[in-house]
């Protein structure tokens, strides 16, 4: 088996996880840090935009992506993925939605499930980075505005129109004015040499 069919095989995540020390340290130990990393991905999943530290956002952005990633890969039928999903999802519920919505959501993208932004600084106060994760197409106004101006829009092929037409009127204004003042030139030009 050569490298290519090997790399079949695996999952591959959309985004890189780069392997670097993460300061989550908890009163629990790894357990605690395992469990809050769960409430992460749970309320990723459940609520689809979430503000949290940079830290945990990094890493519970990399679950989510693995976790999705399996889902549509494999599907609800495949047991270690539903174990998987059971694991990371504290709400059962939202086993569901992970599959019958989510799933069918990313199945066509090209680019990674997740977005992170960081968020701006606190201020007044301990500063301390923090960042929005989001899954793409979710419900919510965008944080970043699109700059992208698509001229099939409705609303732009009006105003495209309307200032067609505002600018036929403006020329054929000037056009009129032009003419009359040829019209003044040419008489008087006609009354000085008479």
């Amino acid at each position: 088996m050569n490298q290519a069919e090997v790399a079949k095989l695996m999952s591959q995540l959309k985004i890189a996880v780069r392997p670097r020390h993460r300061n989550l340290k908890n009163i629990d130990g790894p357990e605690g840090r395992l469990d809050k990393l769960r409430k992460t991905v749970t309320a990723l999943i459940k609520h689809e935009r979430i503000e949290l530290n940079y830290q945990r956002a990094d890493e519970a952005r990399a679950y989510a992506e693995r976790l999705i990633s399996d889902a549509i890969r494999y599907g609800d039928r495949h047991q270690p993925t539903m174990e998987m999903a059971d694991y990371w999802l504290t709400e059962k519920q939202l086993v569901h939605k992970l599959f019958k919505v989510l799933a069918p959501r990313f199945e066509e993208y090209k680019v990674s499930a997740t977005r992170m932004y960081k968020a701006p600084k606190e201020y007044p106060g301990w500063y301390r980075k923090r960042a929005v994760l989001e899954l793409r197409g979710n419900p919510y106004p965008a944080l970043v505005p699109n700059l992208h101006q698509n001229r099939s829009l409705l609303h732009n092929v009006l105003l495209d129109e309307a200032r067609k037409d505002f600018r036929k009127e403006k020329y054929a204004e000037i056009a009129a004015q032009i003419g009359e003042q040829a019209k003044q030139t040419t008489s008087e030009s006609e009354g000085g040499k008479k």
